[in-house]
């Protein structure tokens, strides 16, 4: 009998997502899953009850998703009073936060359930990029960011020259170049701002670059590069070093943007009261990070405030924010994990624990508590290449075997000029010097070259075809077999034809390529 997932409405205070959409509603009960929603769950992102039942789902009540449902889907992870509602054995997929939460680890073992954390899928595995619900939110929260640090700059971001004056382009300074750092770049610097950015992880240097912004290194050595693709906790030295730079650009910049985050751990401190106090009045910050503490040292969550003429925004629901867009691409890494967990489209997940992608993110199996999940088995880096071995250059050959072929050439030739007529001669001359040329131009060239070289070709190949297009209608020669040339004509002009317009049809191409 298949299973049923249901989606409960998010409880959580200010919380407008909603763990699914009409078109995964379809999509998972292709995969053999009844699925039923509570009444008025969508609403705050625009998902109303009639689209989702003309899906495919049924409206019910909350009372009824919880006694009923054998899968819950949630974004927010549940209250005390919302575990006790759900059915013992049944499975639990939302946002958990473990390191977090040991209460409510506690207590979701205490009821048999099989919890899957959405925060804890295995980033390093490639096939499970798909269900990446944290890179989904951080994208959407940091292009978010930007928009409400515009919102309370009170300012162009691009610059602009008008008749008043010139008004100079925003400067924003973006900490942490993670998933959500990286959307605030290119955001910003998609409005016109001038854009910096630092992180622990040197790596991000040329993401940084590509998406119009400028890396700031600290000048201190050393590698912040974490385990699965987080930044790790960084020494003294360089966090000094970290300091001091920071309090340079909050001088300088209008804007600063803070994503710093380590897993299970509070948000290291990065801006100060002191930093705060040296930026210009009207700046802004707005801290990501404020729902695990804050980089700010000022910040208040879930509220903008005002210090030192400064503008800190703390707010904990960016995504939220964008609750259409967020519950969307949400619904659809669940989709995905639904996928894997569903392999025979039967309507039956199976929770299998030797799988590496499966297993990272199963934080309590049937009321046993599992995280942390064991380290990730990847494969070994390959072996150094072993040093090619010194190829010693050829020794010329020696000159006697080429004379021969000169020699052999040249008594050819006697006995063509001896015996052809005059004419003749002139012709055969400058076949074989365009039969040299042509080997020495198109065999010296690199073989990756060879597709933009056929468009030069045109401009040959136009002469060849006027050449036999003489011959098709030529001048009367008394003793001339016409027939015979007149055939070898049509067929260069034929060829030459085709070579011509493919080599146009190759030049669109390769043109088209460079066009967005």
């Amino acid at each position: 009998m298949p299973q049923t997932i249901g989606i409960p409405k998010e409880t959580y205070a200010g919380e407008k997502r909603v763990a699914i959409s009409p078109d995964v509603v379809e999509k998972l009960i292709k995969l053999g899953f009844a699925v039923q929603v509570e009444s008025g769950a969508g609403e705050g992102a625009s998902f109303f009850n009639d689209a989702l039942a003309a899906a495919g789902a049924k409206v019910t009540d909350a009372a009824d998703i919880y006694a009923t449902s054998d899968i819950i889907f949630k974004v927010r992870e549940p209250d005390l009073n919302e575990v006790a509602k759900l059915k013992q054995g049944s499975t639990l997929i939302s946002f958990i936060w473990p390191a977090q939460n040991p209460d409510l680890m506690k207590a979701l073992a205490a009821k048999k359930v099989t919890v899957l954390a959405m925060d804890c899928v295995p980033r390093l595995l490639s096939r499970a990029q798909k269900m990446d619900a944290l890179t989904s939110m951080a994208g959407i929260g940091g292009y978010r960011a930007v928009i409400e640090a515009a919102n309370a700059f009170g300012r162009y971001f691009n610059g602009q020259i008008t008749a008043a004056g010139k008004i100079p382009p925003a400067k924003v300074f973006i900490a942490g170049a993670g998933v959500a750092g990286l959307a605030a770049i290119g955001t910003a610097a998609g409005l016109g701002a001038i854009v910096r950015a630092n992180d622990t992880r040197g790596e991000v240097a040329d993401q940084v670059k590509s998406l119009g912004g400028e890396f700031v290194k600290v000048d201190y050595e050393e590698e912040g590069s974490g385990g699965g693709g987080y930044a790790k906790v960084m020494s003294e030295g360089f966090q000094k070093a970290q300091r001091e730079m920071y309090a340079g650009q909050a001088k300088d910049v209008d804007i600063i943007i803070t994503t710093a985050l380590i897993p299970g751990k509070p948000a290291p401190r990065l801006i100060t009261a002191e930093m705060v106090k040296s930026m210009k009045p009207g700046s802004v910050i707005v801290d990501m990070a404020a729902e695990r503490g804050g980089n700010c040292e000022l910040t208040e969550p879930d509220k903008a405030v005002v210090k030192y003429g400064v503008t800190i925004i703390g707010y904990t629901d960016l995504a939220s924010r964008l609750a259409k867009q967020s519950s969307t691409l949400y619904a659809t890494n669940l989709w995905r994990l639904t996928e894997e967990l569903c392999k025979a489209k039967d309507g039956q997940i199976v929770v299998n624990m030797e799988d590496d992608a499966i297993r990272g993110f199963t934080v309590i199996k049937d009321g046993e508590i599992t995280w942390p999940a064991p380290p990730l088995k990847l494969p070994a880096p390959p072996a150094p290449k072993a040093a090619a071995p010194v190829v010693k250059p050829e020794e010329k050959k020696s000159g006697a075997g080429q004379a021969i072929m000169v020699l052999i050439a040249a008594v050819l030739f006697a006995l063509i000029g001896l015996t052809a007529p005059a004419a003749f001669i002139g012709h055969f001359t400058v076949f074989v010097l365009a039969v040299f040329v042509g080997y020495m131009v198109v065999w010296n060239v690199t073989p990756a070259l060879h597709t933009p070289l056929m468009s030069v070709t045109n401009a040959i190949s136009s002469i060849i075809t006027i050449g036999a297009l003489l011959q098709v209608a030529p001048p009367p020669a008394p003793g001339r077999l016409d027939f015979p040339i007149l055939v070898i004509a049509v067929v260069g002009i034929a060829l030459t034809s085709i070579n011509t317009f493919g080599g146009f049809a190759v030049t669109r191409r390769m043109l088209m390529m460079f066009h967005k």
